[in-house]
């Protein structure tokens, strides 16, 4: 099967025989897919210089198994550079596509979403509320209900001045109820969370624990290696 071409973005690459890359790539229409660039690393290879995390790339293929082979690579504008923090959440980015979005399974939304994520770091947004976002977004796009507007056991809406428990896999409870372990947050930091706004110093700490949480639970037993370095350069 030869496709057309298609935007994407590199989440990670090593090398393969002696010349040759694997690409793990993100692509708009078929999502997350293993790409085998041959003679990639070659000194007068055409893509040696392109494929390369956060630039925004048209890339076509052939083949029909895993890891089908990429014919073509070439960079298609809009490329801001990310630096410093913003280059390690780029890489948290990446690290959490790479563990959670299963392989050849569309998720246009999210891609859309990780475009403008990387375009508003290069800009200089704040890191914590971009990171915040996406994370919600990315597992709201796979299929996990991260309910923050109601009380699963009230049915009823959050209220800002309530105290909650957030159980996993199941939503926020009362504080006064609860009878489950889980993270305590206030109301307020769910109504914000909901509304995407994180410029409460509360609502960054206690948004920061719950998503830590439901990402970990998520990942199982697999560990997210940016995370450390994200504590180490400022604890988002």
């Amino acid at each position: 099967m030869t496709t057309g071409t298609e935007a994407a973005f590199v989440l990670h690459t090593y090398p393969y025989k002696e010349t040759s890359l694997i690409v793990e790539a993100y692509l708009r229409e078929h999502g997350r897919m293993g790409l085998v660039a041959r003679g990639a690393r070659r000194p007068m290879s055409s893509v040696r210089g392109v494929l390369l995390p956060f630039q925004p790339l048209l890339v076509s293929w052939s083949g029909r198994r895993d890891l089908r082979t990429l014919t073509r690579a070439e960079w298609r504008g809009g490329y801001a550079p990310l630096r410093g923090q913003a280059l390690i959440c780029g890489f948290y980015l990446n690290e959490l596509l790479l563990k959670l979005l299963p392989r050849d399974v569309a998720h246009e939304g999210l891609f859309e979403t990780y475009e403008a994520t990387l375009t508003a770091l290069a800009a200089g947004g704040n890191p914590s509320a971009l990171l915040r976002r996406f994370e919600v977004d990315l597992l709201r796009e796979l299929g996990y209900a991260v309910i923050l507007d109601r009380d699963v056991d009230r049915d009823e809406p959050v209220a800002c001045e309530r105290s909650y428990v957030y159980v996993v896999e199941r939503g926020p409870v009362s504080a006064a109820s609860a009878q489950r372990m889980g993270v305590e947050l206030s109301g307020q930091t769910l109504i914000d969370m909901q509304a995407g706004s994180f410029t409460s110093t509360a609502t960054q700490q206690e948004s920061k624990a719950l998503m830590r949480a439901l990402i970990n639970h998520y990942l199982g037993e697999q560990v997210l290696h940016t995370r450390q370095l994200l504590r180490d350069l400022q604890d988002l």
